[in-house]
C-alpha cells in the first residue's frame, strides 16, 4: 500500500526557513514524478513544486519561485521541499503526492496524498 509520510512542518516567523520531508513506501518511488501541494483554509489544494522521477525537471508555482526548492533523493525513497523567506501566505497544510507517471509535473498529474504537515508563518 502506498504510504507517504510528511514531516517538518511548524511555526515560524516570516522570512524564516523550513525544510519538510516526505518518507514513501508501498511503491516504487524512483520511477515516479513527486509533488508538493498545500492547502490554507478556505482555499483548494495547490500544486507548489513538483520534480520528475530522477530529479532533473522541476516545476514551481509562481508564488513560491526562487525561495523554494524541491528535491528528490531515490536512494532514501525521501522528498524534499526547501522553503526560505517564508511569508504568511505560505500558511497552509502540505501534502507530498506520488505523481502518475514519471515526467509529468501539472496539477492534474498527482494522486496518493499524505496526511500532511502543517506550516504555520506568523509574527
Amino acid at each position: 500500500q502506498v504510504q507517504l509520510v510528511e514531516s517538518g512542518g511548524g511555526l515560524v516567523q516570516p522570512g524564516g526557513s523550513l525544510r519538510l520531508s516526505c518518507v514513501a513506501s508501498g511503491f516504487n518511488f524512483k520511477i515516479f514524478a513527486m509533488g508538493w501541494y498545500r492547502q490554507a483554509p478556505g482555499n483548494g489544494r495547490e500544486l507548489v513544486a513538483s520534480t520528475t522521477n530522477g530529479g532533473a525537471r522541476t516545476n514551481y508555482a509562481d508564488s513560491v519561485k526562487g525561495r523554494f526548492t524541491i528535491s528528490k533523493d531515490n536512494a532514501k525513497n525521501t522528498l524534499y521541499l526547501q522553503m526560505n523567506s517564508l511569508k504568511t501566505e505560505d500558511t497552509a497544510v502540505y501534502y507530498c503526492a506520488q505523481g502518475r507517471t514519471a515526467l509529468s509535473l501539472g496539477a492534474d498529474d498527482f494522486v496518493f496524498w499524505g496526511q500532511g504537515t502543517q506550516v504555520t508563518v506568523s509574527s
